[in-house]
């Protein structure tokens, strides 16, 4: 009956395995991967990126532009697994993964599909 007591003393005084989020964040990998980033200028809708998703995660999608309509990836996040072959394969490199994880924080899954518009 005094073990548990012996053992939540002895917690009390041992280095904590969780941060206080957002005030202090953990340190990331380099190879860390999430967010995408689009530039929509540098993009040649060649559709590579959706060719070679395992997961069918990109789908492309028209948008009006300043130089008219183009054909540009509209990423499902909430499918994703992160293996960045879609920006490996982008030939402008238009296509990044950020580290950004802080807006995968959502309450509705839907938001997870994200425009072209919205990956800048």
């Amino acid at each position: 009956m005094i073990e548990p007591v012996i053992e939540t003393i002895k917690a009390i005084g041992k280095k904590r395995f969780t941060v206080e989020f957002p005030e202090e964040k953990e340190s990331l990998p380099d190879n860390y991967r999430s967010m995408f980033k689009l530039d929509i200028e540098t993009c040649i809708s060649c559709s590579a990126c959706a060719r070679i998703c395992p997961n069918d995660t990109i789908t492309m999608v028209g948008i009006i532009t300043d130089k008219g309509e183009k054909v540009m990836p509209q990423i499902g996040i909430e499918r994703c697994l992160f293996c960045a072959l879609c920006a490996e394969v982008c030939p402008p490199k238009c296509l990044t993964l950020t580290k950004n994880f802080e807006v995968l924080d959502v309450y509705d899954k839907r938001e997870l599909i994200k425009r072209p518009e919205e990956l800048e």
